[in-house]
């Protein structure tokens, strides 16, 4: 995958609030949530954490792609698109434990592999 821009590292280091996490059912139908409990995974993966999946999860396991929108303090937004798996154990899970806080289960850690960035129209990566 091509580097990150400098523009959208920056971007995500200085994010406001939670980003909005969206999946897809099998039959198509999006499934967005808030969620802020998110990290950077080296520099191509979004790792979230699933503290109350219910219809994202189930989305995940049927083969939905995602993405990740959020806005930077500058009011200048976001969104990143890929692929997702879902970890319950293993390295990416133990990141996630690292930083998820201890009073929410991270039941689970789904790693969006980025594959695309935008800022409104415009392509990034």
């Amino acid at each position: 995958m091509p580097e990150l821009p400098e523009r959208v590292i920056k971007a995500w280091e200085d994010r406001e609030g939670p980003v909005i996490f969206t999946t897809v059912s099998g039959d198509g139908v999006p499934n967005a949530i808030f969620a802020s409990c998110v990290n950077m995974y080296g520099d191509d993966t979004i790792v979230v954490a699933n503290n109350h999946f219910s219809k994202t999860l189930s989305n995940i396991r049927a083969g939905s792609k995602g993405s990740i929108l959020f806005r930077a303090k500058s009011w200048e937004t976001f969104q990143i698109k890929g692929g997702i798996e879902y970890f319950e154990e293993g390295p990416v899970f133990e990141y996630m434990k690292e930083w998820n806080p201890p009073e929410h289960p991270g039941h689970g850690a789904a790693a969006l592999r980025i594959s695309e960035v935008w800022s409104g129209a415009r392509r990034l990566l």
